[in-house]
C-alpha cells in the first residue's frame, strides 16, 4: 500500500497527464501535445507516461473524449432540461456559453483547430454538430415546432455560437447579457418573461442596471 502510494507521486496521475495535454493543446495546439515536453512540464520522468497510456494516440483520444463529453454532453443535457416555456429552454442552453464548468470555449476552438489538420478529427467534429443540431432541434419540436423549421431554428442558434468560437470573440459580459433578451425573441419567436431572464441572470452572478 505505501508503495504504491510512493509509486503514484512519483509518477504522476492519469489526470495530471491528461490535463497537462488539455492545457498545451489549449496554448499551443495539439502539435504541441508530446509525452517529453509534457513530462518535462510534470517534472516527471517520459517512462512514468506509460503508467496510465499506451502511447500519445491513447492520451489524445483521451483528450478527445473529455472535449466530448463536456461540450457535446452538456449541450444536449441543457437542451433537455426542464423548461416551461421555450424562451426558458433556451436559456438553460445558454448557460453553457457562460459558464466554463458546462462548456468550454478554448476547448472547441482547439479541438476545432485540431479538426484542421486531420480528417479523423473533423469526422469528430461533424458527428459532434449533428449530434448538437439534433439535440437543439427535438428541444424546438418539444414545444410545438414542426420538423423543418426546428431544424433551421436549431442550426441559426448553433451556428452563430460557434461564429462566436471561430472568431475569438471577446465580449463584454455586460453587453452580452443585454443582448441575450433579442437573441432569445429570435432564436424562439418568444420573448422571455422577466422572471426567466430573472433566473438566468442570477445563475451566472449578473445583476441588470
Amino acid at each position: 500500500m505505501d508503495q504504491s502510494l510512493n509509486d503514484s507521486g512519483w509518477r504522476g496521475s492519469q489526470e495530471g497527464w491528461l490535463e497537462a495535454a488539455y492545457s498545451s493543446l489549449i496554448d499551443a495546439g495539439v502539435d504541441a501535445v508530446k509525452i517529453l515536453p509534457l513530462a518535462k512540464k510534470l517534472k516527471l520522468s517520459r517512462t512514468s507516461f506509460y503508467w496510465f497510456f499506451k502511447d500519445r494516440e491513447e492520451l489524445l483520444g483521451a483528450l478527445l473524449a473529455r472535449w466530448r463529453d463536456k461540450n457535446t454532453g452538456n449541450i444536449i443535457k441543457q437542451s433537455e432540461a426542464y423548461a416551461e416555456s421555450l424562451a426558458e429552454a433556451m436559456l438553460n442552453v445558454f448557460d453553457c456559453w457562460l459558464n466554463k464548468d458546462l462548456f468550454d470555449s478554448q476547448f472547441e476552438f482547439a479541438v476545432r483547430s485540431w479538426a484542421l489538420q486531420s480528417s479523423e478529427i473533423l469526422e469528430e467534429v461533424q458527428r459532434a454538430d449533428q449530434a448538437r443540431v439534433e439535440a437543439l432541434t427535438r428541444m424546438f419540436m418539444r414545444f410545438g415546432y414542426e420538423a423543418a423549421a426546428a431544424d433551421v431554428r436549431a442550426r441559426t442558434t448553433y451556428l452563430v455560437q460557434i461564429g462566436y468560437i471561430s472568431m475569438q470573440s471577446n465580449e463584454d459580459i455586460g453587453l452580452r447579457m443585454k443582448r441575450i433578451p433579442e437573441y432569445i425573441a429570435i432564436y424562439t419567436g418568444q420573448v422571455p418573461q422577466q422572471r426567466e431572464l430573472d433566473r438566468f441572470f442570477a445563475r451566472h452572478g449578473y445583476k441588470p442596471d
